[in-house]
């Protein structure tokens, strides 16, 4: 795969953090640890783009309490679910553990048997979405979820209620689509050189597959 300059840098500074963790001992700690080091950066790095945003008043309409991405069929990798997993472990409660594993299956149910153009479109509420339309697990969220940034938030409520038409997408700014994919690419890598193999899944369909395991 041919990378551009800038691609190629968020890819190394995501493998290097995966090589971290493998040198550490490779042990499901270890990961966390790295992991939530690649979150960091990617956060910080958004966080700059949004203060530049700010000064050359480019809209960037995403907020607490706006959920309609939510709806869509997100995706993580392996080392995400895990993380996540855990995180849903350590930090909530038995009855919220419960209630997020059972959405799950039941979302699972209703997307896995769907075409991928079908499944593209299908709208189900995050199981990680709370009663009040805010995420419950926010800190361990995964990749794609700290990387999608809306300039209309018009355009996110269209494909959230009408994403048949060609025109009906939701406006994103793409350099930390890019580098957030990159990063976690290369982590994922990384990992690979110690024999861990990663995988991506819905993250109802990776919750469930986890859970089911314990």
């Amino acid at each position: 795969m041919q990378l551009s300059e800038t691609d190629r840098t968020f890819f190394t500074d995501g493998y290097n953090l995966g090589l971290t963790a493998v040198e550490k001992g490779n042990t499901k700690e270890s990961i966390y640890e790295v992991a939530r080091k690649m979150y960091e950066a990617i956060d910080g790095l958004i966080d700059s783009l949004l203060s530049h945003a700010k000064r050359e008043n480019i809209p960037v309409d995403c907020k607490k309490g706006c959920s309609y991405c939510c709806y869509q069929p997100v995706y993580a990798i392996s080392h995400e679910i895990d993380y996540l997993y855990n995180h849903i472990k350590k930090n909530l409660s038995k009855e919220k553990q419960r209630k997020i594993l059972k959405k799950s299956e039941k979302i699972d149910r209703e997307r896995k048997v769907l075409s991928k153009t079908d499944l593209l479109n299908h709208k189900a509420a995050c199981p990680l979405l709370d009663d009040k339309g805010v995420c419950s697990v926010y800190p361990a969220r995964p990749m794609a979820c700290r990387i999608y940034l809306s300039m209309s938030v018009e355009s996110c409520r269209l494909f959230y209620e009408d994403p048949v038409p060609d025109d009906h997408y939701a406006k994103l700014l793409e350099f930390p689509l890019q580098a957030g994919r990159m990063m976690n690419e290369g982590f994922a890598h990384a990992l690979k050189t110690a024999g861990i193999n990663s995988a991506e899944f819905r993250i109802e369909e990776g919750l469930t597959i986890i859970s089911r395991q314990q």
